[in-house]
C-alpha cells in the first residue's frame, strides 16, 4: 500500500475526478489508515510503498504492476500524469528481492485491469489497458489471459466492474462490458454474483477478497447480504475522500501473491489456503471477524492482543514485522 500524504485531485484523468471539487488529505489518510488497519487486524501482512512527491494518485497502488507466484509484470502507464509511477514501483520490487520482473512493452495499469483467477487472468481494455498488453501479459505468465471490453468510461479500468471473490468465483456488473464481453462472462462464470447499478456505482465492485472476508465499500451495501448467502463475509470500509479521485478498496490494494509450494494430496490444498492468508497455519481455520470496519478492528483487538496492545502490534506489523509464521505478504498497495 502507498500512504495518500501527497493526495490531491488537481487534474481530471476519469470521469470521477474533478479538480473543482474539494478534497480532504487529512481525511483520506485517516480512511486509507483505517483499511490498512483491517487487513493487519485480521493476519495480513502489508507492505508500504513510499509516497513520491508530485504523484498524487500513488495512493492506488493496485496500478503499479500485476504479481503471480513471486512473478513481477510491471505497469506502463497510459496518462503522463502518472508514468513515473512505475519506476516508483520496479524500484520497490527490486529493492524487496523480486528477481522475476518484466518490464513491459505495452500500456498496461496493473491490477487495476487484470484481475487473477485460478485459472484465467482476466484483463480489461477499452480506456487504458491495451490489448496488446494481453498477449505479453500471457506469454510472461504462462497462464490464459481473457480479454473483456469496458464500454462505460464511469468503470474505466477492469477492477471498478468486477472482483474475484475466491478460486474461479467473481462478481460483476455486466452492463460497464460489451455484449460480447458479457456473453464470455456469462459462459464462464454462470454463477457469479451480478451487481446493481447502485452498487456498482458506489464502488461495491473495487473490492479485495481474502478467501472469507470481501473488503468493500461500506455504501454498497445491496452486496453485502449475496455475499453472505455464498459464504463469505463483507466487511465495509469507509473511502469516500479516495474516491473523489476514482478509486476504492481494491485500487488501493496490490495483492503479493507469492509462489506456492508445489505439494500433492490435502496438504497441497491447506498449503494453497494458508499463501493466501498469511500468518495462517496450513490447515488451520481462519476466523472471520464480521461488522462494519469499526466493529472489526474493536473485534480484533479483543481477540488477538492483550489490553492496550493491538495498536503497538499493529505498527510492528506495519514496520516490517509481517505476519505470524512468516508467510509472504498476501497485500501491498501504490498508485492507482
Amino acid at each position: 500500500m502507498c500512504a495518500p500524504i501527497h493526495f490531491r485531485v488537481s487534474y481530471s484523468i476519469n470521469p470521477w475526478m474533478d479538480p473543482e471539487r474539494p478534497v480532504d488529505p487529512e481525511l483520506a489518510l485517516t480512511q486509507w489508515e483505517q483499511l490498512r488497519a483491517l487487513y493487519l487486524a485480521l493476519g495480513h501482512t502489508v507492505e508500504l510503498l513510499p509516497p513520491v512527491p508530485g504523484l498524487p494518485d500513488m495512493v492506488f497502488a493496485a496500478n503499479g504492476a500485476t504479481v503471480v507466484g513471486g512473478r513481477v509484470f510491471g505497469a506502463r502507464f497510459a496518462t503522463a500524469q502518472r508514468e513515473a509511477e512505475a519506476l516508483a514501483h520496479l524500484e520497490w520490487f527490486r529493492l524487496n528481492g523480486f528477481t522475476d520482473v518484466c518490464v513491459p512493452e505495452h500500456i498496461n495499469e496493473g491490477e487495476g485491469d487484470f484481475a487473477v483467477t485460478d485459472s484465467w487472468v482476466l484483463a480489461g481494455r477499452g480506456f487504458r489497458t491495451t490489448h496488446r498488453s494481453h498477449a505479453e501479459a500471457q506469454e510472461f505468465f504462462g497462464r490464459p489471459v481473457i480479454g473483456l471490453d469496458l464500454v462505460d468510461p464511469r468503470y474505466y479500468h477492469l477492477d471498478t466492474a468486477l472482483a474475484v471473490l475466491d478460486g474461479d468465483e467473481i462478481m460483476y456488473y455486466p452492463e460497464a462490458f460489451s455484449p460480447g464481453s458479457r456473453a464470455v462472462l456469462a459462459r464462464l462464470f454462470p454463477d457469479a454474483l451480478r451487481a446493481t447499478a447502485e452498487d456498482a456505482a458506489a464502488f461495491g465492485l473495487n473490492a479485495v477478497c481474502d478467501g472469507r472476508n470481501v473488503f468493500l465499500p461500506l455504501a454498497a451495501s445491496g452486496l453485502f447480504g449475496p455475499l453472505r448467502e455464498r459464504g463469505f463475509e463483507p466487511v465495509g470500509v469507509d473511502l469516500s475522500e479516495l474516491l473523489k479521485a476514482g478509486g476504492s478498496v481494491k485500487c488501493c490494494t496490490m495483492e503479493l501473491r507469492p509462489p506456492v509450494p508445489a505439494v500433492s494430496g490435502p496438504e497441497e490444498r491447506a498449503g494453497d489456503a494458508a499463501a493466501s492468508f498469511p500468518g495462517t497455519p496450513a490447515g488451520a481455520p481462519v476466523e472471520v471477524l464480521t461488522g462494519t470496519s469499526a466493529e472489526v478492528l474493536a473485534e480484533a483487538s479483543e481477540a488477538a492482543a492483550p489490553e492496550g496492545a493491538a495498536a503497538s502490534g499493529a505498527s510492528a506489523a506495519a514496520d516490517g514485522g509481517g505476519a505470524p509464521g512468516g508467510t509472504a505478504p498476501l497485500a501491498a498497495s501504490d498508485a492507482g
